[in-house]
C-alpha cells in the first residue's frame, strides 16, 4: 500500500447552487476514527440526494462547514483502519453508501464507519460496484424492512414506479429474483421500458398515462405493494391501483411528500411508508444492518442473481456533466465516475 498523503484532491462546494458550484480543491486527508475505515476511493456514483444537498439553500449563499464534500456512493481500497475495526484490514476492496452527516465520497479518501461498509463483489469492477450501494440499500430496506415481504408467502404483486432509474432498476431485480414477487414497472420512454424489462419486470406501463386501465389490461385489479421511486404528482393514481390492505412506500421528500392527500387510503386500509437510506447511520439505529445487507447483495451479485446497474462511466473531472444529466431526469441505471 502506498503512503497516505496529508492532503488530497476533492470535489467541493463553498456555496449553494447548480452544478457550476462544484470544483476541485486540495483539502486535508481525513483520519480514521475508532470504528472507521479510511478508504482510498477509486469510483463514485451520483444520486439525486447529491443534487438536493448541493441545492440546499439560496443560490450563492455559503454552505455551513465549507468546504462541503458531497457523494454517498463509492468503492475503493481500505488504506487504514481505526483501532476498534474488526471486519476489514488494509488492502480489502469495499463498497459503501456512507453517512449523510459526514464528508462524502467525492474525494480521493473517505473515512467511514466499518458497520455500513460491505466487501466489494468479486465479479464486479470497482466502477460496477460503485453504482450499487445507495440504491440497493434503499430498495432492500423498502422491500424487506418496510414491506416486510416474505419470499415464502403466497404470490404477491408489486408496481415499481420508475423502474429504469437508479433505485427502480435494482428494486425490480430484487423484487423479482430475491423476493419472488410478480413485478410490473413503470417507464415513460421506450428505452426506459426496455431496460426495466431487461432488469426483470414482467410488464411495463406508462406512468405518464392513467394507470388503472393499463393495469387492468394486464389482468391486475390492483397491486399488493407499490414502491414509488419518482415524483409523487400522480399519487392519487397510485392509490387507485393499490389492493385493499396494500402498502405504498415512497422515497421522495420535500413539498411533494408534504402535500400528499392520503384520504384515498382510508377506505381500503392502505398503508403509506417512507424509506430513507440514511436513517440507520444518521441516528445510529443498528447501522451494522447496512453492512450485512451489502455483504448479502455482494453474494447475489457474485452468483449472478443480481447485476450491476452501471450504464455510463465518466472521469470525476466531468462531475458537472454527471449532475446535469441526472437533473435532466432521463438517466437509465447509474452514472459512475472514476477517481484519479
Amino acid at each position: 500500500m502506498s503512503a497516505i498523503p496529508e492532503q488530497m484532491n476533492a470535489i467541493v462546494q463553498d456555496v449553494y447552487g447548480g452544478p457550476e458550484v462544484l470544483h476541485f480543491a486540495t483539502v486535508p486527508t481525513p483520519t480514521a476514527g475508532p470504528r472507521d475505515l479510511l478508504v482510498r476511493v477509486r469510483a463514485i456514483s451520483v444520486n439525486p440526494v447529491d443534487m438536493k444537498v448541493r441545492d440546499g439553500g439560496p443560490a450563492g449563499t455559503p454552505v455551513p462547514g465549507v468546504p462541503k464534500i458531497l457523494g454517498w456512493d463509492g468503492a475503493g481500497v481500505v488504506a487504514a483502519t481505526g483501532p476498534e475495526v474488526t471486519r476489514f484490514r488494509p488492502g480489502d476492496e469495499v463498497y459503501f453508501a456512507g453517512d449523510i452527516t459526514r464528508p462524502g465520497s467525492y474525494a480521493q479518501f473517505v473515512a467511514i464507519d466499518e458497520r455500513i461498509v460491505g466487501r466489494k463483489p468479486r465479479r464486479l469492477t470497482l466502477e460496477e460496484a460503485a453504482a450499487m450501494p445507495l440504491t440497493t440499500l434503499t430498495a432492500w430496506e423498502a422491500l424487506f424492512e418496510t414491506f416486510r415481504i416474505d419470499p415464502l408467502a403466497r404470490p404477491r404483486s408489486i408496481l415499481i414506479v420508475g423502474g429504469a432509474g437508479g433505485v427502480g432498476s435494482v428494486a425490480v431485480q430484487i423484487a423479482r429474483r430475491v423476493a419472488g414477487l410478480t413485478v410490473v414497472a413503470t417507464a415513460s420512454r421506450p428505452e426506459s421500458a426496455t431496460y426495466a424489462r431487461h432488469m426483470g419486470a414482467g410488464a411495463v406501463i406508462d406512468h405518464g398515462r392513467e394507470l388503472q386501465p393499463q393495469a387492468r389490461e394486464l389482468g391486475f385489479a390492483g397491486f399488493d405493494y407499490i414502491f414509488s421511486t419518482a415524483s409523487l404528482s400522480n399519487f392519487p393514481q397510485l392509490v387507485s391501483v393499490l389492493n385493499p390492505l396494500g402498502h405504498i412506500c415512497v422515497i421522495v421528500s420535500g413539498p411533494d411528500a408534504r402535500a400528499l392527500d392520503v384520504s384515498g387510503l382510508m377506505p381500503i386500509r392502505g398503508t403509506l411508508s417512507y424509506e430513507l437510506m440514511f436513517t440507520r447511520p444518521r441516528l445510529g439505529v443498528e447501522p451494522e444492518r447496512q453492512g450485512e445487507i451489502l455483504d448479502r447483495v455482494a453474494d447475489l451479485l457474485d452468483s449472478g442473481v443480481l447485476v450491476t446497474t452501471m450504464k455510463e462511466s465518466l472521469s470525476w473531472r466531468e462531475i458537472q456533466v454527471a449532475h446535469n444529466r441526472l437533473a435532466a431526469g432521463h438517466t437509465i441505471g447509474k452514472i459512475v465516475l472514476n477517481v484519479d
